[in-house]
């Protein structure tokens, strides 16, 4: 029998609608030792600085040390615990679980990063919070078909009434494909 370890890497594709505190997200990020995102989500985040530094306190929101996977020289935030790096995520993993100190590693944003993720086999979970204005158009959520084994639904959490959220375990395959217990 396969488990789960106690702390898991998750992946969390986020539209956030009305009062942070009526979320899971406070519970979500005490939970959360270190943060990976790629360049796009990193750069957004740099572009939304001011309205970030006036709901949070500071332009940067987090506490975690943040690795940031890009192939270009990007700025630093200042108090930020970042570290930028190009390549594997493999590469990186460990240091990321030895500085998340027994605590979730969060892939914030990017899912094409997340999906690197899951192709080293180092995603556990997926959290997806939808709104109604997300349905209809857009980029894909995961770039990835997710079929052989499908992710198993653990959960489905109505949030006020702007959104749902959505908890799947990401199942391993095992050397047949089946996913394994």
């Amino acid at each position: 029998m396969v488990t789960l370890p106690p702390k898991t890497t998750r992946w969390t594709g986020c539209f956030p609608l009305g009062d942070v505190n009526d979320t899971s997200y406070p519970s979500f990020i005490a939970g959360v030792g270190a943060l990976a995102m790629g360049s796009a989500t990193y750069t957004w985040m740099l572009q939304h600085a001011l309205t970030i530094e006036a709901q949070t306190g500071s332009a940067w929101p987090y506490q975690q040390p943040t690795w940031v996977f890009s192939n270009r020289d990007l700025p630093t935030v200042e108090g930020a615990k970042l570290t930028f790096v190009r390549g594997d995520v493999r590469a990186f993993h460990s240091d990321m679980c030895s500085a998340a100190g027994g605590k979730n590693i969060w892939i914030v944003g990017g899912g094409d990063l997340a999906g690197q993720f899951y192709d080293a086999g180092l995603l556990d979970e997926i959290i997806v919070q939808v709104a109604s204005v997300t349905l209809g158009r857009g980029k894909p959520l995961f770039p990835r078909r997710l079929t052989s084994p499908p992710l198993r639904l653990l959960s489905v959490r109505q949030v006020g009434s702007g959104f749902a959220e959505l908890h799947y375990e990401v199942p391993r395959a095992g050397p047949t494909g089946s996913a394994t217990e």
